[in-house]
């Protein structure tokens, strides 16, 4: 990496944060965990998904090949959040839910054009690294950011943590910072030290918003616009229940972790 690579990778810093695929591939080099936050909806999903039982490939947003890595892998393949039916999962926490307490699901194959992609990202760059530079990478939300930060805190053994916040797309393609996902990096970091100036301004965001996560969420452009969505073909309705739990703050105490391609619920850390 050279010296300006090596300037925005944070590297000064045993805590990094950044936005997007390419802040993802600055800020990941020398770290051992790399945290994916993308609130609204991969990493929410992904949190209720686990918690569930459920193995999750995180799969780049559907270029016509999720068909057949599904079948492959005899997995259900996530639809689109506002095609699926009763009995369907889509990106949609309240779905996947709602479904997978109904019946069975062991594999899960969800297509997401931010978090997933990122975490596909990582884990394909991953591979190429030397056994000994292993990273980590697991999905955080506003649901397990604590127990997240606990899980990697006492795994850390001295080398960095980065946390990429996934964002959200402008019409044209670029990159959206979104402010949910600085909120869910922000409680990851929260108990982390050495934290670079953009970590620091992640755990100020979300301390700022700490006592009233629900009604800023649904407050925040992402949670009025998913909650304004329609389901076409039915009575309309909105995803407000995604927004919802979403803001479920530290109730789930499941840390994906992704391995051999697939987040599965990692094992606790033992006491003492």
């Amino acid at each position: 990496m050279t010296g300006v690579g090596r300037v925005f990778g944070q590297e000064r810093y045993s805590a990094r944060f950044e936005w997007g695929p390419s802040g993802a591939d600055a800020v990941a080099a020398g770290a051992a965990f790399v945290a994916v936050v993308d609130v609204l909806s991969f990493t929410t999903a992904l949190s209720v998904a686990v918690e569930n039982g459920v193995a999750v490939m995180p799969y780049p947003w559907r270029d016509g090949t999720e068909v057949a890595a599904a079948a492959r892998y005899d997995a259900e393949l996530a639809v689109g959040r506002s095609a699926a039916g009763p009995d369907e999962i889509s990106l949609s926490p309240a779905a996947i839910r709602r479904v997978a307490t109904g019946r069975r699901i062991e594999r899960l194959v969800l297509p997401s054009p931010n978090g997933s992609a990122i975490c596909a990202r990582l884990s394909a760059a991953g591979s190429a690294r030397p056994a000994g530079e292993a990273v980590t990478v697991l999905g955080v939300c506003l649901r397990n950011a604590a127990i997240a930060g606990e899980w990697v805190r006492a795994r850390l053994a001295g080398r960095p943590v980065a946390v990429v916040a996934a964002g959200e797309r402008w019409p044209d393609g670029s990159l959206r910072p979104a402010v949910e996902d600085l909120w869910g990096a922000g409680a990851f970091l929260a108990g982390f030290s050495d934290l670079s100036p953009e970590a620091e301004s992640a755990v100020a965001a979300y301390r700022a918003v700490a006592g009233r996560v629900p009604a800023a969420l649904a407050a925040a452009a992402s949670g009025r616009e998913l909650a304004a969505l329609d389901h076409p073909g039915a009575a309309a309705r909105s995803f407000a229940e995604d927004v919802a739990i979403a803001a479920e703050v530290d109730a789930s105490t499941a840390v994906p972790v992704l391995q051999d391609g697939w987040f599965r619920r990692a094992e606790p850390t033992p006491p003492g």
